[in-house]
């Protein structure tokens, strides 16, 4: 049989595995292993030791379950109430009002919490409620949220950022701050639908509240110091160059611990919920990069990958019409697996055909995250979907039309990344080292 041939075989047998219910990583490393078995000669236990262990040994990955235990012990605490307590008198002049509060509260907790999930169900279970008993519409409350909500993913800590670094070898500490500029572009997007909306449709808002005093809203402003200095602690240390990722998700966990503490909600009951849901978490994004590196190896060993990048290296495509490739299959692959198995998964075939083309791997890890993020708000997986069902308990499709227009403006900003690459290099490049 021909490698197209074995190709197409090998991507049918994880297609129905992932169809029939099969872990992802139990469905990478059975292909892996398959692979092996049909096309070298090499022993498959070995190569499968060798590269699950090689996967494990980062110490790079160690921030994952630091940063990932973090978001667990906040999305434990009152933060999400103390976030729209001090965002929303700063949002009441502004058209569109408290639908701006999921927007930009949002943003705020992806820059402590890294998770997409975590993001919209903890924002969601506070303004969702608010929003509805305020009178304004329910279509762009959901619509807002689930938009939002993928903020997780960019917002630095990312853990699909921590993810990528690991696979492709690429600094996690500069990925983390160049997601910075483009999630801030996609809240001002994102903010400037809304405004013209609300202005377009006026029936849609209810009335104002009342005003609020500048002292007022400095008081309320309080409630968000907290948060602030959580972000400046990870976030600032790292661009300062005074600690590397991992150096900085241990502070970050022991600010979370205080700000749990100080605020009364850590208890030894909520600590050893957070420990274990973070180690679960750990454990399932660590198996699947196992699964993917023996993945990686297998193909390499293949010769696939060599030969999908040669084949469309001959179709002489221009950068763009690369990326507009590209962005389609990662759309569709986001339909049915997880952002971080996507990430995985097309990693070891899709980088030497990225190499090729010229485009900067920090850059390209942005524009992955950004396109991934789509997936977030794309049926039937998307796991903001996902949660908004439990919370609106509306069906996944009626939210996901909701989110539409969250998805197209993702276009646009996919392709303003595309056009103004520095949008994600700028920050990287004016980095202190350590």
């Amino acid at each position: 049989m021909g490698l197209a041939t074995i190709s197409a075989l090998l991507a049918f047998g994880l297609l129905g595995a992932l169809a029939l219910g099969l872990w992802v990583a139990l469905s990478l490393l059975g292909v892996a292993l398959v692979a092996i078995l049909l096309m070298t000669n090499v022993p498959a236990g070995a190569v499968t030791a060798t590269a699950a262990w090689g996967a494990s040994n980062s110490w790079d990955l160690t921030a994952l379950p630091m940063f990932i235990w973090m978001g667990e012990i906040l999305f434990r605490t009152r933060l999400s109430e103390d976030m729209f307590a001090g965002i929303s008198p700063f949002m009441r002049r502004i058209p569109g009002r408290l639908l701006h509060v999921n927007i930009v509260g949002c943003a705020i907790f992806a820059a402590v919490s890294g998770s997409s999930a975590a993001t919209t169900a903890m924002i969601g279970r506070m303004s969702l409620p608010e929003l509805r008993g305020r009178g304004y519409d329910e279509k762009m409350a959901i619509g807002t949220l689930a938009g939002s909500g993928t903020l997780g993913l960019l917002i630095p800590p990312s853990i699909i950022l921590i993810v990528y670094g690991a696979a492709t070898e690429q600094s996690i500490a500069r990925l983390f701050i160049a997601g910075i500029l483009p999630g801030a572009m996609l809240a001002c997007l994102f903010m400037g639908y809304v405004v013209v909306w609300s202005l377009v449709r006026r029936s849609g808002m209810p009335e104002a509240d009342p005003s609020t005093s500048m002292r007022q809203k400095f008081s309320a402003a309080r409630r968000l110091l907290p948060v602030v200095l959580l972000i400046v602690g990870v976030i600032g240390s790292i661009y300062a160059g005074l600690a590397a990722p991992t150096e900085a998700a241990a502070i970050g966990v022991m600010l979370a611990l205080l700000l749990s503490w100080v605020t009364g909600t850590l208890t030894r009951a909520s600590f050893a919920e957070a420990l274990m849901s973070a180690t679960r978490t750990s454990c399932m994004i660590a198996f699947i990069l196992v699964g993917a590196a023996v993945l990686t190896v297998a193909m390499g060993f293949t010769g696939i990958p060599r030969e999908l990048a040669s084949a469309i290296g001959a179709m002489d495509l221009s950068p763009a019409a690369l990326l507009a490739a590209l962005t389609l299959l990662f759309i569709v692959l986001g339909c049915f697996l997880d952002g971080i198995s996507v990430v995985v998964l097309t990693t070891s075939v899709i980088l030497p055909i990225v190499e090729a083309a010229g485009f900067d791997l920090i850059w390209f890890g942005i524009y992955l995250v950004l396109v991934v993020e789509m997936s977030q708000i794309t049926p039937p997986v998307g796991f903001n979907l996902f949660v908004l069902q439990g919370i609106t308990g509306h069906n996944i499709f009626k939210v996901a039309v909701m989110a539409l227009p969250f998805f197209l403006i993702m276009v646009v900003a996919v392709a303003l990344i595309a056009a103004f690459p520095d949008i994600a290099l700028f920050l990287p490049r004016t980095m202190l080292a350590r």
